[in-house]
């Protein structure tokens, strides 16, 4: 039972933070681009390198616990691949393929590279 209050927790703590992320976003570039869950996607990507990096270096491998806190509930609740296929949608419907191709491409490939960024980060630190 205390698993699933630990992915619980980290879940609710995530998703107020893609929230206000999202909030953020609008409030300072506007609404033309999901500038706000592309910011989540690729900060969460960077984020789950650095502590499964972290846990490895530090922690000796994995401590369940806080794997399922941070990794499963935070990150898991700070990410989100339903808004990003969300907002993709909503841009090709508006007439925005070229901006909606940018997108997708971004998000993956930033994505990508935060994840292997945040797991070099922690190997040379």
């Amino acid at each position: 039972m205390i698993h699933l209050l630990l992915v619980a927790l980290g879940g609710a703590l995530g998703a107020v933070l893609r929230h206000a992320s999202n909030l953020a976003a609008l409030r300072l570039l506007g609404p033309g681009f999901p500038a706000g869950t592309l910011f989540v996607n690729v900060a969460g990507s960077l984020a789950m390198g650095l502590f499964i990096g972290w846990l490895a270096k530090r922690a000796g491998g994995s401590t369940n616990e806080m794997r399922l806190l941070v990794a499963t509930g935070f990150l898991g609740g700070f990410t989100t691949f339903s808004a990003f296929s969300l907002d993709f949608a909503t841009l090709w419907r508006d007439g925005a393929a070229g901006l909606a191709i940018t997108y997708a491409a971004a998000s993956v490939l930033l994505s990508l590279l935060a994840v292997f960024a945040g797991l070099w980060l922690m190997r040379v630190a």
